[in-house]
């Protein structure tokens, strides 16, 4: 898969967990959804800031549109925050939910039908190659929690983002949370 497969194929795991919350039989297996949720689209976020969108700020020349797009990812992080502090079977948990499906259904089609035609049209084959393979090693690295007030391009990011991946993994461990 090149980099922008990769994406689209999270962009697709993401949308089956909204529909197995959906189908979710109890509190508890709609929180073990929420936090595989959590857990993956912080991971996708960080990646997409991290790697992609430095990327197609340079091949696109667009530092206005990415720049839109970092705003759609700050919306869903902010709602993935609020949803990773609420315990099992709060009332909340269904409208953040709600919510969360709306703002990342948009941010996907937008992506999706833009965006990555966009860079797949400006780039070769293997530049997408080894964009996927900065995408991977990224994606191991890459915090597990969302955090709305951490830079969102580099080189602060770059910096934030492992110290970040630290806690989490640590923080995640101490919770018994689930990994993926």
């Amino acid at each position: 898969m090149d980099a922008v497969d990769l994406l689209v194929h999270d962009h697709r795991r993401v949308e089956q967990l909204f529909r197995d919350y959906h189908c979710a039989a109890s509190d508890r297996q709609r929180r073990a959804v929420v936090e595989l949720l959590v857990r993956e689209l912080s991971r996708h976020t960080a990646v997409e800031e991290l790697v992609f969108y430095p990327f197609a700020e340079r091949v696109l020349d667009d530092r206005q549109g990415i720049a839109r797009y970092r705003g759609e990812h700050l919306t869903v992080k902010r709602l993935l925050a609020e949803l990773d502090r609420l315990p099992e079977g709060d009332e909340r948990t269904g409208r953040l939910m709600a919510g969360l499906r709306t703002a990342v259904a948009e941010h996907i089609r937008e992506e999706e039908g833009d965006l990555m035609v966009r860079v797949r049209g400006r780039v070769g084959e293997r530049a997408l190659l080894a964009l996927a393979r900065d995408i991977r090693r990224a994606k191991e690295r890459a915090p597990t929690r969302p955090h709305p007030a951490a830079p969102d391009r580099p080189p602060a990011l770059t910096l934030a983002a492992p110290v970040a991946a630290v806690y989490d993994r640590v923080r995640d461990r101490m919770q018994g949370r689930p990994r993926t």
